[in-house]
């Protein structure tokens, strides 16, 4: 297969997916090149190369998987991507502001695939429509979702006075730390802010808030914390504090309340693993737009991939759900109001 191809699977212009099945390269084998903080194994990594392997691309066959670039630390990501250009990677697949900004600090002609919180905001695209560059994905756009978890949390906990957000100081910038102390001090209570860097900072953060009076936590939308959410969910629970997070896949986990698109409809399922067939078209489109780049390197008049692409390619998650998990231990949340307490919503 071209190029062109594997970056339409691996980003997802959709109109596109029919050449998929075209133009095998007899004997080439693409090199796929990665930054990610979760491991290899992760549900939503799965779902992008089950969605390779059924259009022809398949791990040790005619696809070179970056194994390495998998359950990375935020310290190794620049000399990783430093490596992936030195390694000639056809495609850098990435997601999280730090590892889509360490790709693009390592090259400006490699296409990079990625999914961030916000691809504009960040820097790393001219806009939507005509993202321009070597760069192309999917904005989840979550931290806009950031504030109305704050509402969300603050209705859980009634008469809250003291709330903490955890802070990712890689993606959470400090205009949207501004925005979401001003709404806190509109609705009546104080937010302390709790930034953190790498994964050994996140338990002292936690308890840290804990210690100064916060009575519930916001964890803001970032990878790093997604990723290291085993050790947020042991924390909270030792210290049986209320908390809020990105994706309802936490609240399955253990998490009490979580609010924002499920990551698996953004990387690949667009249902609940537990409610029927799985659905392949978000995979599809993460898939895929590293096969138009892929392909495009193999054709210089047309370098700037995102170019080619519509006002619909940086995908949005177009459903929010908001879960509870009513298997957590709730006695400390008896005062919860009931639209909290009543069955997941939709």
């Amino acid at each position: 297969m071209k190029r062109r191809e594997l970056l339409r699977l691996l980003g997802g212009a959709a109109a596109a997916w029919p050449l998929a099945a075209h133009a095998q390269e007899a004997g080439r084998t693409y090199r796929l090149g990665s930054l990610h903080f979760s491991p290899r194994r992760a549900p939503n990594h799965v779902a992008v190369f089950d969605e390779l392997r059924r259009q022809g691309f398949v791990a040790g066959q005619n696809l070179w998987v970056d194994e390495r670039g998998y359950g990375l630390h935020v310290d190794q990501l620049a000399a990783h991507a430093a490596e992936l250009v030195k390694a000639s990677a056809d495609v850098i697949y990435c997601g999280g502001d730090a590892n889509v900004r360490a790709a693009q600090q390592a090259t400006q002609t490699i296409p990079i695939v990625a999914a961030s919180e916000d691809m504009v905001r960040s820097g790393f695209v001219r806009s939507l429509a005509k993202p321009g560059g070597n760069t192309t994905g999917v904005s989840i756009l979550s931290p806009e979702l950031d504030g109305k978890r704050q509402e969300i949390l603050a209705e859980a906990v009634p008469g809250i006075r003291r709330m903490a957000a955890l802070a990712d100081s890689n993606t959470n910038s400090p205009d949207q730390l501004k925005a979401l102390q001003e709404a806190a001090r509109a609705r009546g209570f104080e937010l302390s802010i709790y930034r953190v860097a790498s994964p050994e900072e996140i338990a002292g953060a936690i308890e840290a808030a804990q210690s100064s009076g916060a009575e519930a936590l916001n964890v803001l939308a970032s990878s790093l914390l997604y990723g290291n959410r085993q050790i947020v969910l042991a924390r909270v629970a030792a210290l049986r504090l209320p908390a809020i997070y990105q994706f309802p896949e936490v609240s399955e986990e253990g998490g009490l309340i979580s609010y924002g698109p499920r990551l698996l409809q953004v990387y690949g399922e667009t249902r609940p693993p537990d409610r029927g067939a799985v659905s392949r078209r978000q995979a599809r489109r993460r898939a895929g737009r590293a096969t138009e780049q892929i392909r495009a390197r193999d054709q210089p008049e047309n370098r700037e991939i995102a170019r080619h692409h519509g006002p619909d390619d940086h995908a949005r998650p177009r459903r929010q759900g908001d879960r509870v998990n009513r298997r957590t231990d709730l006695a400390p949340f008896a005062t919860a109001p009931c639209s909290l307490s009543a069955s997941p919503r939709f």
